[in-house]
């Protein structure tokens, strides 16, 4: 069930004023207040329904008997501000940055008496937010567990971001277009060969990944708006714990959150690289961290994707009495 939480005059980092913001949540699991908490941030194009038997987009990961196991937590989930899954949709977008939907989070579990989480859980855009939020509230979570994400969006993201910008603003199918451009980074050259090996369709008439990308493109146009792709792409170029001119060791050294990162071998888009740069930050600045890496041929998206894998990362966090 999608519950709607109204915050009354949110002024954001960059000065605006919304007198009223809607804020949806979804809860799965144990009822609110009796079992630990864990917040599932979702990435660029998901929503709150983490956990639904239908259409639950993480549903492998989170449920009954699964890793994150609906009998022994409460989990919660938001939407993340404009992103249209509640109807609501934000006109002026980049009025907004991560480091504003980390803090409208942390007021709406305030606001639901939440003191603490166990956990916050993310991919991508998601696992982004999770820094956002630990780097404002170092000792909210008991432990921050970014996926396929960094503190920050890197040089090649934000030009990435700033071409699926161009295409949502300039094409005469913006949506399509600017989604199949993407789904490129999401995979690898690797897997598409895998997937496709050059075959066409049945007709003879195109290459099954063109196919493959047309269907992926047509799909988000059935259930996202423009103005929310808008919203979403330019929250990605947002990410930085950093922006208040901070260093990153003046950032990470207040955490009292054991940190799990969680990259892809394989990621075009977040690369593992820079993971392994942060956890000997977190090493020199004796954090308490981990460092896990999935190995696929499908890049970023295997976070969707390699579901034993993570379970296996996930398990020794999740498991325990």
């Amino acid at each position: 069930m999608l519950i709607n939480h109204q915050i009354e005059n949110y002024k954001t980092y960059s000065g605006a004023l919304y007198p009223k913001l809607n804020v949806s949540y979804q809860i799965f699991g144990k009822e609110l207040h009796t079992a630990p908490i864990v917040l599932v941030n979702h990435a660029l194009t998901g929503n709150s329904d983490v956990a639904s038997k239908k259409n639950g987009w993480w549903k492998e990961i989170i449920g009954p008997e699964k890793v994150v196991n609906t009998a022994d937590y409460t989990i919660i989930a938001f939407n993340i501000v404009g992103n249209g899954y509640d109807g609501h949709l934000i006109d002026n977008y980049k009025d907004f940055t991560t480091q504003d939907i980390a803090r409208i989070y942390f007021q709406v579990l305030s606001e639901l008496k939440v003191a603490a989480l166990f956990a916050i859980i993310g991919g991508s855009l998601g696992g982004g937010i999770a820094w956002e939020m630990v780097s404002l509230y170092p000792n909210f979570a008991q432990y921050i567990i970014p996926i396929a994400a960094d503190w920050k969006a890197t040089d090649w993201i934000i030009g990435h971001n700033t071409i699926q910008g161009s295409i949502l603003l300039n094409s005469k199918t913006p949506l399509q277009d600017a989604r199949k451009m993407a789904m490129l980074f999401y995979r690898t050259p690797q897997s598409f060969t895998r997937k496709f090996n050059r075959t066409k369709t049945e007709d003879g008439e195109v290459f099954n990944v063109e196919s493959w990308l047309n269907h992926h493109g047509n799909v988000l146009t059935k259930r996202f708006e423009l103005k929310a792709y808008l919203m979403m792409n330019h929250l990605l170029t947002t990410v930085d714990i950093t922006r208040h001119n901070q260093s990153i060791r003046d950032v990470l050294e207040h955490i009292q959150s054991k940190i799990i990162q969680i990259g892809i071998d394989s990621d075009l888009f977040f690369i593992p690289d820079e993971n392994i740069k942060t956890k000997q930050l977190l090493d020199e600045l004796n954090i308490p961290n981990e460092y896990h890496e999935v190995k696929s041929e499908d890049g970023h998206d295997a976070f969707l994707i390699e579901n034993e894998q993570l379970t296996k990362f996930l398990t020794p966090i999740f498991k325990q009495p």
